[in-house]
């Protein structure tokens, strides 16, 4: 359950790491798309015998895929990098007023 804004007392809050992290999946997968598409792009008009893939492109594709999948990691870490509040605790989104938070960890509770 997310607490409410420091700023607003809005509800509507999203966990910024849980976002991070689908975040750079995504980065990553349409990185990696990008990349094998640009590995294989045809530059010569397509004919009827070019309109399969080619499998002799597959190691180009794959490194393609690869090396695009890193960028959209870098791109997207180094974006949520700026969004992140400093310190501890779990970061917050506010959807209403666009304020970023961290939330502190609760206390450990005490040894009997």
């Amino acid at each position: 359950m997310p607490p409410p804004c420091k700023r607003c007392a809005a509800t509507r809050l999203i966990n910024l790491d849980t976002a991070q992290r689908v975040g750079v999946i995504s980065g990553c997968v349409v990185g990696g798309a990008i990349g094998a598409l640009r590995a294989t792009a045809v530059t010569q008009p397509l004919s009827l015998a070019t309109t399969r893939f080619p499998f002799a492109k597959l190691p180009t594709a794959m490194i393609g895929a690869v090396t695009g999948g890193q960028s959209g990691v870098r791109a997207t870490s180094s974006l949520f990098a700026q969004w992140l509040p400093p310190g501890t605790g779990t970061p917050w989104l506010c959807l209403a007023c666009g304020h970023a938070f961290r939330q502190s960890y609760p206390p450990l509770a005490a040894a009997h």
